[in-house]
């Protein structure tokens, strides 16, 4: 009998971290724009850095059932690799505040480390304690 692989239960565990952290933090955010800023507010923000307002209600959306799906497991690297855009927008929108992201008006300090945990969840996938990790083929597939 050998004994248990140590690297690979640190990898999922690593994996498992990741995803309740980016997770958590997609949803948070998401709940700040809708609890907080509103709809209405996120969308007025959007319109003052010249972004349509009505984009406001898609990227909560995304963001909301985004982490909703990272954090549990379901296709998540790939969930994570579609967020991009969104965090690549917000970096975008704040570059030109300076770094720290508590700056007026923020700055890009926080998407672009969000990027990188998003590019780390990518690389080392949804680990062994998700839901349905990415490249996962269906149960029912599986047992055909």
């Amino acid at each position: 009998m050998n004994p248990p692989d140590r690297s690979s239960s640190r990898i999922d565990l690593a994996a498992l971290l990741l995803r309740v952290a980016l997770g958590s933090m997609w949803i948070s955010h998401a709940l700040l724009k809708l609890l907080v800023f509103t709809l209405p507010g996120t969308a007025a923000f959007f319109a003052s850095v010249g972004l349509p307002g009505a984009l406001a209600t898609p990227v909560v959306a995304v963001e909301l059932v985004g982490g909703i799906a990272i954090l549990l497991g379901w296709q998540g690297r790939w969930v994570s690799l579609a967020l991009l855009p969104v965090l690549v927008g917000a970096t975008a929108v704040h570059a030109g505040k300076g770094w720290v992201f508590s700056a007026p008006g923020g700055g890009w300090e926080y998407p672009v480390f969000l990027i990188a945990m998003s590019v780390v969840h990518v690389l080392l996938g949804d680990g062994r304690h998700a839901l349905r990790r990415a490249g996962q083929p269906p149960a029912a597939w599986r047992a055909a």
